[in-house]
């Protein structure tokens, strides 16, 4: 791995208004090339808009999606990528060429190249199908990347993989945060209006970005994921009202001892900058472990165990203590 200036962005997308979405990405895009970053994440489906896609019907979320890469929005982010240098994520939706609908991340590269992950765990819509490839792949300037969207990184197998495939850098586009997980102290739903009124009154805004709904849920898995595979993870997401749910930003990055190098606080639009050393992957408490696994024993990993689609896992009640 050569050394890397990263990005990553948190911003409040609009709900199907690529136009404007792709101009707010642009304005992080020269920002970022001023300041000579290699490599910027924008979040999970941001170029479409996110959690309002659950209530469209087939016809409105095709009229959303593009074939990659021949679509508008790839040549927008490969035109960016091959004019500032940098390689550039960034989350929308996919329509392949048999139809199918998938949530996407192109990654864009300088050289012309590109790599799409397909959401693994898609749950959003029952018009979208979820991937069945890991998408681990070399940029031109010889680092290797890996793509896991939001909700896939949740799964501790999917992280692992990427390791394994020899990720030394995961993108993580999220949109996450104040959600109505369904699970007992687990996230939870963020009054929109405590959002809205954030420039008079950011003492409550922040209270909830930063606690258990956002960075406290967070801190109890995001840097187990860097740290148990010796990776560095760029989290980007979204910030602000998402329909009827509100991201909390929260845009990191982090080493591959699990420590946080950069981290947003902001209650907006922002971006998190660090420089990843590729001498903090060599040695890392991750790396040395993935040296000693016991794959002859891992066989059970692999066998179906009450799995269930990711639409009834994510929209299903955790089932109580007298169930």
């Amino acid at each position: 791995m050569n050394p890397v200036l990263a990005a990553t962005v948190q911003f409040n997308h609009r709900p199907s208004d690529k136009a404007a979405n792709l101009a707010i990405m642009k304005v992080f895009v020269d920002r970022a090339a001023s300041t000579g970053v290699d490599v910027l994440a924008f979040p999970e489906m941001c170029v479409t808009g996110y959690w309002h896609v659950r209530n469209l019907d087939r016809n409105d979320i095709e009229a959303l999606a593009e074939v990659i890469p021949e679509g508008p929005t790839s040549r927008t982010l490969l035109d960016w990528s091959a004019t500032t240098g940098m390689t550039i994520g960034a989350g929308l939706i996919e329509q392949s060429s048999d139809g199918r609908l998938f949530n996407s991340y192109l990654v864009a590269m300088p050289d012309g190249s590109h790599a799409v992950h397909r959401k693994l765990h898609c749950f959003i819509s029952p018009h979208m199908d979820s991937g069945g490839t890991y998408t681990v792949f070399d940029t031109p300037d010889g680092n290797r990347l890996g793509v896991l969207i939001c909700w896939d990184n949740n799964l501790v197998e999917n992280v692992r993989i990427n390791a394994l495939a020899g990720a030394q850098i995961l993108l993580a586009p999220h949109q996450t945060g104040g959600c109505d997980s369904r699970s007992p102290d687990a996230m939870g739903l963020i009054d929109p209006q405590v959002w809205h009124n954030r420039a008079v009154d950011p003492g409550p805004a922040h209270a909830e970005f930063q606690g258990p709904k956002g960075r406290e849920w967070l801190m109890r898995w995001l840097p187990a994921r860097a740290h148990d595979n010796g990776m560095f993870v760029m989290f980007a997401n979204g910030v602000g009202v998402d329909d009827n749910e509100v991201r909390t930003g929260n845009a990191m990055i982090i080493d591959p001892y699990g420590k946080i190098l950069a981290e947003s606080d902001s209650l907006d639009n922002d971006m998190v900058t660090a420089r990843l050393d590729p001498a903090r992957i060599d040695m890392s408490t991750g790396q040395r472990w993935l040296r000693g696994r016991r794959p002859e024993l891992y066989g059970p990993l692999a066998e179906p165990a009450d799995t269930l689609d990711p639409r009834t896992v994510r929209f299903s009640r955790a089932p109580t203590s007298s169930s």
